[in-house]
């Protein structure tokens, strides 16, 4: 169980308390995600005009395609020097924004922090492709990597991770292969403020307006985008109601101030109790996507996911 103590107001420190004064200020400033356009929003993150500034590319990514579901399915690839083993990434973004592309520094980062090959999935968006189109895509690219990961790359050490949305995909990937493939061969897991019950645990339901990047609202309109809503407790579009027995050591990482916080401690919870290893890093004060910034929290906590990747693969050798 998480120490209470760490879900006091009192334990968000003074640098995480400011950023994140600054953060729901400048939040406020802007239009919110669900009332802009879907493509207003891509475009402007692609150009740089957003307000997470002009995206950096990584020269040590490569791109490749492999066959999907619905024509080809891209990959973007780091390959580090001596690889031990393959991180297979998932990005967020609510199913409906993000690209594999926009991921880079953090990909690079873990490719040479971890020796692993780090394979991001360019999964189809929604609402032009709804459900199951990101986790059939998904399920395809983590197929291919099972197959192909000693041909390729010479390893075959294998750790799958995302956040939010990601971490939902990552779940449900997970899953997919062990019952559809008979293949439990993951070391892993790496499940960053996931979302993992799409029909709502009492944390989002409850959050209301206020706007530190998510809230009740956006998150209905992201569920709205990518699924009915008589599939949302579906263990395959939920995978908080899935059959969690026979699955790899997991990583959990929430901050106390996301309003997906339930469906971490929720789903830390029930991957134990179904006979697996889990870890909970729970960080006070810690909005959604608080990894992603320069505070010294953020840089803990990527640590730390960075030593656990690491330990995963060290684990399936």
């Amino acid at each position: 169980m998480p120490d209470p103590k760490l879900f006091a107001p009192g334990a968000i420190d003074a640098e995480t308390a400011a950023f994140n004064a600054q953060l729901e200020a400048l939040l406020a400033s802007a239009p919110a995600t669900n009332t802009v356009p879907v493509e207003q929003t891509r475009r402007a993150r692609e150009e740089g005009t957003g307000m997470s500034g002009p995206p950096v590319f990584s020269d040590m990514a490569k791109e490749r395609e492999i066959p999907g579901p619905d024509g080809p399915l891209t990959l973007r690839v780091f390959v580090p020097d001596d690889p031990k083993g393959i991180y297979l990434h998932i990005h967020g973004g609510g199913w409906v924004l993000g690209r594999a592309h926009l991921q880079d520094p953090r990909n690079e980062e873990i490719a040479n922090t971890c020796s692993a090959v780090v394979i991001s999935v360019d999964y189809r968006l929604a609402p032009e492709h709804p459900y199951p189109a990101a986790l059939d895509d998904c399920e395809v690219a983590a197929l291919w990597v099972a197959k192909n990961a000693m041909s390729e790359y010479g390893v075959d050490k294998l750790v799958i991770g995302g956040e939010s949305a990601g971490g939902h995909l990552a779940a449900t990937t997970l899953i997919r292969m062990r019952d559809k493939h008979d293949f439990t061969g993951f070391s892993g897991a790496n499940l960053v403020y996931g979302v993992y019950d799409l029909s709502m645990t009492p944390s989002q339901r409850n959050w209301g307006d206020r706007l530190l990047v998510l809230n009740t609202p956006i998150m209905d309109w992201f569920y709205d985008h990518f699924v009915p809503a008589e599939l949302r407790r579906d263990p395959d579009v939920s995978p908080l109601y899935a059959d969690l027995s026979n699955l790899p050591p997991a990583l959990f990482t929430i901050g106390t101030l996301d309003p997906l916080l339930d469906d971490t401690l929720f789903m830390h919870t029930r991957w134990a109790a179904a006979g697996n290893q889990a870890e909970l890093a729970v960080y006070p004060g810690g909005p959604h996507g608080f990894d992603g910034h320069t505070t010294q929290m953020a840089e803990r906590a990527r640590q730390k996911m960075n030593e656990a990747i690491s330990a995963y693969i060290d684990s399936g050798s």
